[in-house]
């Protein structure tokens, strides 16, 4: 487990307000506002214009500012969350779908949408050589907590054998935390990345890319295994950015290709070797029968050396690459 950080945040879920109720009630005032600026109007001619004057304010400063508080109308989708902000304190996350009211001067906080608009956003000469302004404006501050997928590039590992190989992987993952992924970690997107490249990196080195002779676990053959000791060592390290890991697993797994060639050929003579021995296997076997029941039924009575030509040519025959092509002894074999 990876130690925990200095000031971490905890979540905390906000009890908004309704947001309907709010800006239907915020409409309601507007409205009031505008007719109320009659009254205050005819009132400043009485004799008693202090009322007239007063109420003539509140309604200018409503038409004024009246506009701040539609600001906090905020609308989540589900799976969505927005974490928010007032004045740089932490003040809570919206969760629940719905439309709700907030402080209006809360601020929405998401650093991946933050590196993602000064990614996007900056000055383009298109093809004319005119200057192309992008804003990204349109990014959305709001987390998603739906389960996303992580495919990172390939990169090259040495194995438990020292082999270089090229290996892969897919992360799926959401955001357990959203007060931990904001604020514990600079980008949430990234930070799991790296992560998942450096467990792989760690993971991988502790298997052989196949089998050996003396068996064992490996890359290839034991990808369950692997697999579920990725998830874990990347769940640890990913646990204090408010993170979680459903899968992860490998997709690509492949020698590199300045040694493929000679493990394919390595491969290849270990396949060659193991049906030779099961055809020599098999070959004694069909010889010991064959000499069995030629006693056994007293066919005839062959000597030592009769016995060890008839081996010999009927191991020659079974463990021959080629069809043999026997030569018949019309004669007497003596």
């Amino acid at each position: 487990m990876s130690k925990k950080m200095i000031g971490e945040i905890e979540e905390k879920e906000l009890n908004a307000p309704n947001g309907l109720a709010s800006a239907f009630l915020f409409i309601l005032l507007y409205i009031a506002a505008v007719v109320g600026i009659i009254p205050a109007g005819i009132n400043l001619d009485s004799d008693t214009p202090t009322y007239g004057a007063f109420l003539l304010t509140v309604c200018i400063i409503w038409l004024c500012v009246g506009w701040i508080p539609f600001m906090g109308i905020k609308v989540i989708r589900p799976n969505e969350a927005l974490v928010l902000t007032l004045f740089g304190k932490y003040t809570g996350t919206l969760k629940k779908e719905g439309i709700f009211f907030v402080n209006p001067f809360s601020s929405a906080v998401n650093p991946a949408s933050a590196a993602e608009q000064a990614s996007q956003a900056g000055i383009q000469i298109s093809a004319d050589g005119k200057a192309d302004i992008k804003t990204a404006s349109s990014v959305s501050k709001k987390l998603s907590l739906k389960a996303m997928t992580l495919n990172n590039k390939k990169q090259k590992i040495n194995d438990k054998d020292g082999n270089p190989v090229e290996v892969s992987i897919v992360v799926i993952w959401k955001i357990a935390n959203t007060a931990k992924a904001v604020f514990n970690v600079d980008n949430y997107q990234e930070y799991i990345s790296i992560q998942a490249d450096s467990t792989l990196r760690d993971v991988a080195s502790l298997y052989p890319y196949d089998v050996g002779n003396d068996g064992g676990k490996s890359l290839r053959g034991s990808s369950a295994e692997v697999a579920e000791n990725l998830k874990t060592e990347l769940q640890n390290r990913v646990a204090d950015a408010g993170l979680e890991v459903i899968e992860a697993r490998i997709t690509h797994l492949a020698y590199a290709p300045e040694i493929a060639a000679a493990m394919l050929q390595r491969q290849q003579a270990a396949a060659i070797i193991e049906a030779r021995q099961k055809i020599v296997d098999g070959a004694v076997g069909m010889v010991e029968m064959a000499l069995e029941r030629i006693t056994e039924n007293n066919v005839c009575d062959l000597d030592d050396e009769r016995k060890a030509q008839m081996v010999s040519n009927l191991l020659v025959v079974l463990c021959g690459n080629k069809d043999a092509q026997p030569i018949v002894n019309s004669g007497s074999i003596y």
